[in-house]
């Protein structure tokens, strides 16, 4: 293993945070896999996750089954790591003006677009190669100037030339989930399967422009572009919810770090026998049939069901309490589903999400991520 340090530019005189770059196998060398945990930094399962990852590639480098070249930034937000008031860490979003550390992504697009007129040819792999180098040319054009800006583009630096990308995080209070690209359902199949997802998002663009869709959707959209050149897929994106923040355990993080090495295996950067894939335990939707529930009212939350269960369609999910006369006011869920994620406090105001359903009928328009 070979590690890096990247410096970001300091924010204010007598401060300076890094970025931590773990490099695994032959720099160059294909399938290139980048994974990156805790971007949203309070997300703490990812950071266990990754350490446990990083043991496994350590063996497996050593016994010289490394095949292609794995990058892996255990800490992918070291300034939302450090963010804590009166005691609550707060790694969400950037304190300095209230942004989500996973929206507002470089969109990349156009830029590439306007370099690869008039370059693309009927070969596959010439195309896939114009496209990275396009890409990258159109990062390098970007001017970050905040200290999150950089962070963002230190990041998206690093993921935009490999095939594979998964962005580790996790929820409040939820079961395994992951969201995906539509083109790239298949390819995640087997990394759902070993990890045991219990719900699979697409969608062809979610809104916000957040980490995953910025190394990703360009691939998708630059196809699009030109329906008579072969551009292939260059770049799947994952980003992965390891359940919710208080799960942190050894052995389960062992568990979801060789699931991933299994995956990683299935691609072709470990060698070896794959490991056999169990039967899915869901079938990926539409990101845009997901359900958010919102309170009506505020007050006590008292939740009926947990994350995993099957809800029908007008199932009373939550009850909020109002402390003060004893009313409660249900939560239904409008359409049936499965339960996936819910909030980890007990305490809501009115018009917050308070719970998500998985595989339901409705067709969302809009942004479709929370915020």
């Amino acid at each position: 293993m070979n590690s890096d340090t990247i410096a970001l530019p300091s924010a204010t005189p007598g401060t300076r945070r890094t970025l931590t770059v773990q490099r695994f196998g032959t720099p160059g060398a294909r399938p290139q896999v980048y994974l990156q945990a805790s971007l949203h930094a309070d997300e703490i399962p990812a950071l266990l996750v990754a350490d446990k990852l990083r043991r496994i590639l350590q063996a497996e480098e050593a016994a010289g089954r490394l095949r292609g070249e794995v990058i892996l930034v255990p800490v992918a937000n070291p300034i939302g790591l450090g963010q804590s008031l009166m005691g609550h860490h707060v790694g969400r979003f950037d304190m300095e003006d209230g942004k989500n550390f996973n929206r507002d992504y470089p969109y990349l697009t156009d830029a590439a677009a306007e370099r690869l007129a008039g370059r693309l040819t009927d070969d596959a792999d010439a195309n896939k190669a114009a496209v990275r180098a396009a890409l990258a040319d159109a990062l390098a054009e970007q001017t970050p100037r905040t200290e999150a800006e950089h962070l963002k583009h230190r990041l998206l630096a690093l993921a935009i030339q490999a095939d594979y990308v998964l962005d580790l995080h996790c929820d409040l209070e939820a079961v395994m989930h992951l969201y995906t690209l539509t083109p790239s359902a298949d390819a995640f199949a087997p990394l759902q399967r070993l990890l045991g997802a219990q719900a699979v998002f697409l969608a062809e663009e979610s809104g916000g422009d957040p980490f995953d869709e910025a190394v990703s959707r360009p691939w998708n959209e630059l196809a699009k572009r030109w329906p008579d050149k072969p551009i292939p897929m260059g770049c799947h994106s994952v980003t992965v919810e390891l359940r919710g923040q208080a799960d942190v355990e050894h052995a389960q993080a062992e568990t979801d770090a060789r699931a991933i090495a299994g995956f990683l295996t299935h691609v072709g950067a470990l060698s070896g026998e794959p490991p056999a894939l169990p039967e899915p335990l869901c079938a990926p939707t539409p990101l845009e049939s997901s359900e958010p529930l919102v309170a009506p009212v505020g007050g006590v939350v008292v939740f009926h069901h947990k994350p995993g269960d099957r809800v029908e369609a007008g199932a009373v999910v939550a009850d909020i309490l109002d402390p003060l006369d004893g009313t409660l006011t249900p939560v239904r869920s409008s359409s049936a589903g499965v339960l996936y994620a819910h909030n980890a406090t007990r305490f809501t105001q009115a018009g917050k999400r308070i719970a998500k359903v998985a595989g339901t009928t409705l067709r969302r328009t809009g942004p479709l991520l929370s915020a």
